[in-house]
């Protein structure tokens, strides 16, 4: 077993996700809610207000307030006064935020060709500089080719904790 295994080994605990030596167990702790993926789902198809969330997901007031002040607080949306009287706020990707959209591409592909039923995809992604439709596609930053699991491997970067360490 390598160093990367033995270091993930440990039990993980919901509420420590973000303290993890692990960039998959801190992003869940930001979005790793289905609520919190349905308003960044519906953020990247341009919803921004509270009543509009609300109206297309049908959560309650307490809960869509709590996910909306979570990725504030984690600085993947921003909040911009539209309204003063009453105070009525907008909530707007930052650049954090729109950082996540090749993972909701990813999500929405993975759906439509597992989960699709015999209509087909629920909603098609266009790249407008082409005009075409497209799917989601993961390339390697440096050569870029295709890239899928069983040509990628994975090694410790500068933020792993050396396995050593723990034992002293």
């Amino acid at each position: 077993m390598n160093c990367v295994n033995r270091s993930l080994d440990r039990a993980m605990k919901w509420d420590d996700l973000d303290a993890q030596p692990c960039s998959v167990a801190r992003t869940l702790a930001v979005v790793g809610d289905r609520w919190t993926l349905m308003i960044l789902r519906d953020c990247f198809l341009g919803v921004q207000r509270f009543d509009d969330f609300q109206h297309r997901l049908g959560l309650s007031r307490a809960l869509l307030a709590d996910r909306l002040k979570a990725l504030t607080d984690a600085g993947v949306l921003e909040r911009h006064a539209y309204q003063t009287r009453p105070e009525r706020f907008e909530y707007r990707l930052t650049p954090a935020g729109i950082d996540l959209h090749p993972i909701m591409l990813g999500l929405a592909d993975w759906g439509n060709r597992h989960l699709a039923d015999d209509r087909g995809a629920p909603l098609l992604y266009r790249h407008k500089t082409c005009d075409h439709d497209f799917r989601p596609v993961t390339t390697c930053s440096h050569c870029g080719e295709a890239l899928d699991a069983r040509s990628v491997a994975v090694r410790p970067g500068p933020g792993f904790p050396d396995p050593r360490a723990a034992r002293r």
